[in-house]
């Protein structure tokens, strides 16, 4: 069940994390927690279903060890061999194996989930559970496909081929299968541990995590919605950023990608009006809300757009913007009329990772002049584009 209460509290969290009572958020986690690594010989079926028996002879060498473990897998070092690597272009590998019965227990577990969270009376009608459910129910089931995320991660390889900062890791499609997946094995630095770093490295590393999440949206239609920083690998010798883990990647359409947009310039302009229309079009409003409702939303857009509005750099070591938009949540969870638009589950846990991450590296990012140059390259549905 670890998989779901993850998925599940990073979801309720993004909401409003002090809406959950202590007893609530103890279960959560003590679920999330609850999995130990999965001795290899209870995962040799999987293995052997997804490359045949054989497949111990295409590898040089596999640790039985496993190195990492997420949710729904664990993840082990190995070193192909010889004929493997001509074919895939690198020795060392990452082998994530997924863990059995985990796909098929997706949609009991979340039920099981509902369940507890709807007898406890504990969570606001504003939480809108079955939405968040019912997203966190696509959304692992996403995951649980190797083979979907072998293909996002081809895709952002060719997205970001020719990009100075952000390398992506290799495939061996015939090393993956839809519960394996061998990839090219990235050295460096968890963001965790990059608050250490320089000034100098922090403003780096948080300025490029922006500007991906900004070209994910508006360059690419098309976003890695893991928040988990582990899945940013710095590399200080090469002073690249390494991106894992792409189970989560989901495209945008364009309809709910200009609107967005728009919000995002209301909040960037501070425009309180563009804010709320533009809000009230993408479906976070209906028009109908009580007008407590609405100055919380529109207070909490204009929060966000906070570090765009700033001209030139943004210091996120000394930001209020967290805070801020905290302090609305309880009125909206009291007075919101719809639930969120579905897109924004997972695109909101991103940005509010990236947000975070330059937060807990005192970054000083360049917010307002990343937001003018990717988003005035973008062309709406009408072939129109932004001017400044």
């Amino acid at each position: 069940m670890r998989g779901a209460a993850l998925k599940l509290g990073q979801m309720l969290s993004i909401q409003d994390s002090k809406s959950m009572s202590p007893e609530i958020a103890e279960v959560l986690q003590r679920v999330q927690n609850s999995a130990n690594y999965v001795p290899m010989s209870q995962l040799e079926k999987a293995v052997d279903q997804g490359l045949g028996k054989g497949w111990r002879c295409r590898f040089a060498s596999f640790n039985e060890e496993p190195f990492a473990a997420a949710s729904i897998g664990q993840v082990h070092e190995a070193h192909l061999s010889d004929s493997m690597q001509e074919k895939c272009g690198f020795s060392r590998a990452a082998v994530k194996v997924q863990y059995p019965g985990v796909a098929n227990s997706i949609d009991s577990d979340l039920d099981n989930l509902q369940s507890l969270l709807v007898m406890s009376k504990l969570l606001p009608r504003g939480m809108y559970l079955e939405n968040t459910i019912r997203v966190a129910r696509k959304e692992l089931h996403w995951e649980c496909d190797y083979l979907r995320e072998a293909e996002a991660m081809t895709k952002f390889g060719e997205l970001l081929a020719d990009d100075p900062v952000f390398v992506v890791p290799r495939l061996a499609g015939d090393l993956s299968s839809s519960m394996v997946l061998t990839a090219e094995f990235m050295d460096g630095v968890h963001m965790k541990h990059a608050e250490g770093y320089s000034q100098e490295v922090r403003d780096y590393i948080g300025t490029h995590v922006m500007r991906l999440c900004l070209l994910e949206l508006f360059a690419f239609e098309f976003m890695q919605t893991d928040p988990n920083w582990a899945n940013f690998l710095y590399n200080s010798h090469t002073h690249k950023i390494a991106l894992l883990d792409f189970g989560a990647s989901r495209a945008f359409g364009k309809e709910f990608l200009d609107k967005y947009l728009l919000v995002l310039k209301g909040a960037m302009e501070g425009d309180r009006e563009a804010c709320r229309h533009w809000s009230t079009e993408l479906g976070f409003l209906t028009g109908y809300e009580a007008d407590v409702m609405t100055q919380a939303h529109v207070d909490s857009v204009l929060e966000i757009g906070k570090p765009f509005r700033a001209t030139g750099v943004y210091d996120f070591g000394d930001q209020d913007v967290s805070s801020n938009v905290r302090s609305a949540i309880p009125v909206m969870l009291r007075h919101r009329l719809t639930p969120p638009p579905e897109e924004t589950y997972s695109l909101h846990r991103k940005l509010s990772g990236a947000f975070l991450l330059c937060i807990k590296l005192r970054a000083r990012v360049p917010c307002q002049d990343l937001f003018k140059d990717i988003t005035s390259r973008y062309t709406f549905r009408d072939g129109q584009r932004l001017t400044y």
